[in-house]
């Protein structure tokens, strides 16, 4: 199968706190692709995975940045059909208020759906809600997943 998922982090170090969201699609059977793409140092390569998205049946796009937190609102500006998701990462002397900020605060035209500063679960679970409107078999694992949780 193809993933439906891409989960695009803007370094290296936000790795540690986007392993939960990883933890959660793998736990909900949702395949994914992860990669580190930075806004700011490799426009370009941002601009192509965002644009090709579709084609590669990507149907959400999880973005989870630091500092300025360019990366969600560049990927949703250049993907315009497929609904995006930011992740602020705690990171420098704001601990990810600026990149909550950053993220909340996209022009008119260019959506993207904001969690909480590390919600990188969250962030999991929105996007298989989204997935789960059409998909009868996610839609009962994610019921399943929420029970669960609900249990402790």
């Amino acid at each position: 199968m193809s993933p439906s998922v891409a989960v695009v982090l803007g370094s290296k170090s936000d790795a540690t706190a986007m392993a939960d969201c990883l933890r959660t699609l793998e736990a909900l059977g949702i395949e994914y692709e992860s990669q580190v793409i930075s806004a700011h140092r490799s426009p370009e390569k941002a601009r192509q995975v965002a644009l090709a998205a579709g084609e590669r049946g990507i149907e959400v796009i999880i973005a989870a940045a630091g500092m300025a937190a360019a990366l969600p609102g560049v990927l949703a500006s250049y993907a315009p059909t497929i609904p995006v998701i930011g992740v602020p990462i705690a990171s420098g002397s704001m601990s990810g208020l600026d990149s909550l900020l950053a993220i909340a605060q996209m022009p008119p035209g260019v959506p993207v759906a904001c969690m909480a500063v590390n919600g990188a679960r969250n962030a999991a679970l929105l996007a298989a809600q989204i997935l789960a409107l059409r998909n009868e078999d996610l839609r009962q694992a994610l019921e399943n997943y929420r029970r669960e949780l609900s249990q402790g």
